[in-house]
């Protein structure tokens, strides 16, 4: 059977660190690149670690149908996965892996099924969600700010998700997603 695992979490809980280790200890995962119309932020590679489009390509592929699930996020910031990315994977015998929004996330699993696992990375509070977008240095104070908005609301999905792995200490987190992983990959 074709499965996906799904991360989701507010930004700053530690999701991309996860994905990036799961993708390191289980070799039958691949990664799927979403595409998005923000820009790039610090060393990220187009068709590495987003495909980066604009405002007005990325409509045109939402008119051809080309997204499992898509999202107006912010204003012309949209995110999104391409039908042709998970088939891409499926095609090379692997698992897939999402590293998405929250909402996108909900979207994805509906959209799966039980051929999905979805995980929600929970921060330890939302004091330590803002400490860590500070310490990334990769947004302005506004920005850090609308996140810290935007991560109160999204913790109240959270239940929506199958499971949900409080990233209090990394270590911990990390072997609690292995064992699901390792579960679900493992599971008829």
């Amino acid at each position: 059977m074709n499965k996906v695992i799904i991360f989701s979490a507010p930004s700053g809980s530690g999701k991309t660190t996860l994905v990036k280790h799961s993708l390191e200890i289980f070799p039958e995962l691949a990664f799927s690149i979403s595409c998005t119309t923000r820009q790039p932020r610090g060393s990220e590679t187009h068709a590495v670690d987003y495909h980066f489009l604009s405002p007005d390509e990325f409509r045109q592929k939402i008119a051809e149908d080309a997204f499992v699930e898509y999202e107006e996020v912010y204003t012309d910031k949209y995110y999104g996965t391409l039908k042709s990315e998970v088939e891409k994977i499926w095609n090379n015998g692997k698992v897939v892996i999402f590293d998405v929004d929250v909402k996108g996330g909900v979207s994805l699993k509906k959209y799966f099924g039980e051929k999905a696992l979805s995980i929600f990375i929970e921060p330890p509070s939302i004091e330590e969600l803002e400490r860590r977008l500070i310490s990334r240095n990769t947004d302005d104070a506004e920005t850090i700010k609308t996140r810290v908005e935007k991560a109160e609301e999204e913790m109240s999905y959270a239940k929506e998700f199958d499971k949900t792995v409080i990233n209090s200490d990394l270590d911990t987190a990390k072997e609690e997603i292995e064992s699901l992983i390792k579960n679900f990959i493992e599971r008829n």
